[in-house]
């Protein structure tokens, strides 16, 4: 007797908070499938992820997509003409706390959810950009250096990384410190 292999299951349960990716092999189109629902499975179908649970980012957490998906002005996926959702490759999204959510085909966790990083009193952070950037505080170029002064948490951004954490030195009564500059 031949052994059934879990992508020949024709009818799949996908629980609450999961998701399928399901490839139709006449478009040669991947789609996704959000449970809770009783996905059956046709001919000309593949699934060729799931059901995998959802990313649930908890408050005073984040995470890293890289490839994400384009979004219009209403925060709604954009598809292409044949019903594949388009993809910003070799781009990345860092998602903050937010309602539980499917990776789209093509979307990748480049880093899993992960606390946000606390600067305490006495410390600060050493920060580069990586890419130009403009919000409505800051305008940097790529190679600025600047710190993040602690007490504080640190919201990551796609523009910038993070070199070191750097502790305050204190200088003590009949102490003195020499500095030198890392750059003009």
């Amino acid at each position: 007797m031949a052994t059934r292999r879990a992508n020949d299951e024709a009818l799949y349960r996908i629980a609450p908070y999961h998701y399928l990716h399901v490839l139709d092999q006449n478009t040669n189109v991947t789609h996704l499938e959000i449970g809770p629902k009783t996905y059956i499975r046709q001919d000309n179908e593949r699934v060729v992820l799931g059901p995998e649970k959802m990313i649930t980012v908890p408050p005073r957490h984040y995470c890293v997509i890289e490839n994400p998906v384009l979004l219009d002005k209403d925060r709604k996926v954009i598809k292409d003409t044949h019903g594949q959702a388009t993809l910003q490759f070799a781009d990345q999204d860092i998602r903050l706390a937010q309602a539980p959510f499917p990776l789209y085909p093509g979307e990748v966790l480049k880093q899993p959810v992960t606390p946000l990083k606390v600067v305490i009193a006495n410390s600060a952070l050493r920060l580069r950009a990586i890419l130009d950037y403009e919000d409505s505080k800051e305008k940097r170029i790529a190679g600025d250096e600047w710190l993040f002064a602690g007490p504080g948490t640190y919201i990551p951004k796609k523009e910038v990384v993070v070199e070191e954490t750097i502790r305050a030195t204190v200088i003590k009564a009949n102490q003195a410190i020499k500095l030198r500059a890392r750059k003009e």
